[in-house]
């Protein structure tokens, strides 16, 4: 029987013992002659190297400046016939590389190679992971090939990187232009967490990394040079501006030290491009719905919502125009306010009806219609709806409301019920568990409140805005972890490994307040709220030199949208540095307190113990049905362990099933772009089971229709576990997600006349009688002591 079938049963698997050699099943040194003839290794397009510590590793080399794909290493190793086999990889963390390294075993594909609960082996951002040490990368092996076998035929395959956004091949998938990072060992084993065998070479840590010595603020001068000649080109412009530009304008029209500061060029070139663009939407009204000429992104979540916000801004001086005559495109006239005031409306309306899931676009959709009806309050009152109507949109998208979903004629649509959230109690996004970089939505929801307040008074705003802004400023600032970065400077980086929506980021960003997006900076959020965290963390990342180069990177974006998001940065690093000496710093820097904290809304938790650093997702890609994996990344002064393992998951099950298809690209979307060739999923036909959704719920097929689920398709529910446990290491944790169950954790065999703090709660708990864990929260027990 498939071994994950049968956890259908909570709590069928047992817990596996602390890794031990026991565990260690067979250890293949790649590049070593010996090594390799006694685990058959055949190879094609790879080369031996002197690697780093002198250990020998292999390249896989690429084919040709345009194949896709490079070389490969087969080889065969041992595996547990019974129990679960993993896989791990050995690689140094100085090199950086974007290509992919991708498992086979049997000739099937192990994992997807875009945002699958099972990843491909390895993918980088082209940045040094973990600089001067090795890091290593578990997987499971599929129990179906495994099961009777004293051992199996595995293979690791080279291919260029993907862009997970690209809706062609030739966008989607790009050549190997480069060989690969260094394969030093693989490792087969069945605990968890992989413990390397005493002996092998390892790196250190920096004890004492130095500070950055540049760039400093000469980068300010630069970005208000770069600024300043973007807003100089779009008031001198001949044609009408798109909205994007318009926006621009309008907000710089209130910052000082650019040429747009009150400046009647700007209310010039924003009617002008208002009326054209009402023109436009009377040839085809659907442009409120989405504008998809000019500089604008994600034209269908935005509408009308930039020009909105440029007629808001400008309010006041825009007043004297609003009554003129102007020809709608066909010869007929109407007044300014009225032509204006129906193009708004149109995108308002539509967007209220047509409102998105997911916490990013809700924010984005909800926002940018909040503007239009800002926009009509300032130029036509009696068809903007009551302040207090709107706002509850934004109340719903920064998860201080229950999200009711689109608006229809009898009501809101509430396809995720009357008590779904935006963002837990613990102040997360959902998407639908923990995201790294997707989930860094501090600018968004910063926007979101800078919107209503005064454009003349920086940092005014919605007061519960602002308060649930502070919360989630906090809950990320424990996904920032002590790093290098690429120079081997101090700096502190963005977790990531353990993101639902996060490919090909490790090592995450330089982040310390928040990381920098293409519409905000580092410190937008800092700077809106003067909490004391926000500015302990602008003052951590200017202690370490690191502010200025986060910046600098920032920059090399070129896009009007770049240009934009920068607008604001001089004056709020003006306004954080005139701020008061801060002790705060972020929580996993060296020298702070230990602690451990976790969100059981999404399934993730945060631990700094002594040296080490462990993040785990328990609730971990699981988009359609349970699937008994969680993922990890632990950092430890010697060595990084990432794994996707398999857990313990109670659930209250809904009798439905979904088999895994033969996918080997994307783990949702239908499977994505289809690969050429005879490739197939080394976990086709694994059969996961669905959990019973909570009464009354619908489920999102197309993005604008909801209907009865159907298996396969993509829930915040069907996945969900309503208990986790997982052993890794020295790691026993239980996780109840449920509000009203207790559940009780299992003890592992020879502990039970032992006792062990609990790193949560900071008690030390006999676990004689076993430990129970209460609704909605979390133990996490250190079996080391």
């Amino acid at each position: 029987m498939n071994f994950r079938f049968t956890l259908l049963f909570p709590f069928a698997l047992g817990l596996l013992a602390p890794a031990d050699a026991a565990s260690l099943l067979d250890n293949l040194q790649v590049g070593d002659t010996t090594s390799e003839q006694l685990h058959r290794l055949a190879e094609a397009s790879s080369e031996v190297i002197k690697g780093a510590l002198d250990e020998p590793a292999r390249d896989l080399l690429p084919l040709g400046s345009t194949n896709w794909e490079g070389g490969n290493i087969a080889f065969t190793m041992k595996v547990d016939p019974e129990k679960q086999t993993y896989f791990t990889i050995k690689l140094w963390g100085t090199e950086s590389n974007k290509d992919f390294l991708i498992l086979f075993c049997e000739g099937k594909q192990v994992g997807y190679r875009h945002l699958g609960d099972i990843d491909v082996l390895y993918s980088s951002n082209g940045q040094p992971p973990l600089p001067g040490r090795f890091f290593y990368i578990t997987t499971p092996l599929p129990l179906g090939m495994t099961t009777g076998r004293q051992e199996v035929h595995l293979e690791i395959r080279a291919t260029g990187p993907i862009w997970g956004y690209g809706g062609t091949w030739e966008k989607y998938q790009k050549p190997m232009t480069e060989p690969s990072c260094g394969i030093y060992r693989v490792y087969t084993h069945t605990d968890t967490c992989f413990v390397p065998p005493a002996g092998e070479k390892q790196g250190e840590a920096a004890a004492n990394p130095p500070v950055r010595t540049k760039p400093g603020e000469e980068v300010m001068q630069a970005l208000k040079e770069r600024v300043s000649s973007t807003v100089t080109k779009a008031l001198d412009a001949a044609t009408p501006l798109d909205q994007m530009q318009m926006e621009l304008l309008a907000r710089a029209y209130h910052v000082k030290w650019t040429p747009a500061y009150q400046n009647q060029q700007v209310v010039r070139a924003v009617i002008k491009g208002a009326d054209d663009y009402f023109r436009a939407y009377r040839k085809d009204p659907k442009i409120a719905q989405s504008d998809t000429h000019g500089n604008v992104y994600n034209a269908g979540w935005l509408g009308l919502g930039p020009l909105g916000d440029a007629i808001r801004l400008l309010g006041q001086p825009l007043q004297p125009s609003l009554d003129e005559k102007i020809d709608d495109g066909t010869g007929t006239m109407v007044t300014r306010r009225s032509a204006w005031s129906e193009m708004l409306m149109a995108s308002r309306d539509w967007h209220r009806r047509n409102r998105r899931e997911y916490t990013n676009q809700s924010m984005i959709t909800d926002l940018y219609f909040y503007l239009d009806n800002r926009a009509l309050e300032e130029i036509d009152p009696a068809h903007a709806l009551p302040e207090e109507q709107i706002r509850h949109y934004l109340y719903q998208s920064v998860g201080i409301e229950p999200w009711l979903g689109s608006d229809t004629d009898n009501g809101p649509a509430k396809p995720l019920g009357d008590n779904y959230y935006e963002l837990t109690s613990k102040a997360l996004t959902k998407e639908l568990g923990f995201v790294g970089y997707y989930g860094e939505v501090l600018d968004w929801a910063t926007t979101i409140y800078t919107a209503t307040g005064d454009p003349e008074k920086w940092g005014s705003g919605d007061e519960k805005i602002k308060k649930q802004l502070m919360r989630m400023e906090q809950a990320r600032s424990y996904f920032r972890y002590p790093a290098l970065d690429d120079d081997g400077n101090r700096a502190m980086r963005a977790e990531t490994i353990v993101g639902w929506r996060d490919e090909g980021h490790y090592p995450g960003d330089i982040t310390y307040g928040e990381r920098p997006t293409w519409d905000a900076s580092s410190i937008y959020c800092a700077a809106a709220t003067l909490s004391p965290g926000g500015v302990g963390a602008f003052q951590q990342s200017i202690g370490d030199n690191q502010f200025f180069t986060i910046l600098q990177t920032q920059m090399k974006n070129l896009g009007l949208r770049s240009t934009a998001g920068m607008l604001g940065i001089p004056d709020q690093y003006d306004l954080l540095k005139s701020q008061p000496a801060s002790t705060a710093r972020l929580p996993m820097t060296p020298g702070q307190p230990d602690f451990a904290w976790a969100d059981e809304e999404d399934g993730v938790l945060a631990v700094k113990h002594g040296e080490d650093i462990f993040y785990a997702s328990l609730y971990w890609r699981a988009r359609a049905a349970v699937n008994f994996l969680a993922r990890v990344h632990e950092i430890t002064p010697h060595f990084d362990r990432i794994a996707v393992v398999h857990e313990e998951t109670a659930f209250e099950p809904s009798g439905l099933t979904y088999e895994r298809p033969d996918w080997v690209n994307m783990g949702f979307g239908n499977g994505g772009i289809k690969y050429p060739g005879d490739l197939h999923s080394a976990e086709t036909g694994e059969p996961l089971p669905i959990a019973k959704f909570p009464d009354g719920i619908l489920s999102l097929t197309d993005g604008t229709n909801w209907t009865s689920f159907k298996p396969g398709q993509e829930s915040p529910f069907a996945g969900r576990g309503s208990f986790y446990q997982l052993r890794y290491g020295n790691y026993l944790i239980g996780m109840n997600c449920t509000k009203d169950k207790t559940y009780a954790l299992k003890i592992p065999e020879g502990m039970k006349d032992a006792s062990a703090p609990d790193l949560i709660s900071g008690q030390t708990l006999a676990l004689t009688t076993g430990v129970s864990v209460a609704p909605q929260t979390t133990v996490i027990f250190d079996l080391s002591k």
